[in-house]
């Protein structure tokens, strides 16, 4: 009989699946991006020129929070795209589920939640 040796990498199907589920997560958070990139840009004239003083004070504090804390969702979006996209990149090296700091595989399972992950669950726990 035969050893069983530990997988090194995962094979053209299971990457091609992966490929599949990032593609889609890809266009998802695009998606996402431009809603977010238009509320940005609809938020500069909300129509409450004809409002009171104070109203305006409190609604100008308001606005600007939600324009940085859209700006930070929007800066985040882009960080995840850029990380998928070079998961996808991982993915046509054949370099894709291999864990940056064991080189052991990492378990479809987490791929499957976290597509982009470079860390296997022993690595992110070594890290805390």
């Amino acid at each position: 009989m035969a050893e069983q040796k530990e997988k090194v990498r995962y094979s053209d199907e299971e990457l091609a699946e992966f490929k599949e589920i990032i593609l889609n997560k890809i266009e998802k958070a695009e998606h996402d991006l431009t809603l977010l990139k238009e509320t940005f840009a609809n938020d500069k004239n909300n129509g409450t020129d004809d409002t009171s003083p104070t109203f305006k004070a409190f609604e100008e504090g308001s606005d600007t929070m939600s324009k940085e804390a859209n700006s930070q969702l929007a800066a985040r979006q882009e960080k995840f795209i850029r990380d998928l996209k070079n998961a996808i990149t991982r993915i046509e090296n054949k370099t894709y589920g291999i864990c940056r700091v064991t080189g052991k595989l990492i378990s479809k399972e987490r791929l499957k939640l976290v597509p982009h992950a470079t860390l296997s669950i022993e690595a992110k726990n070594r890290q805390k």
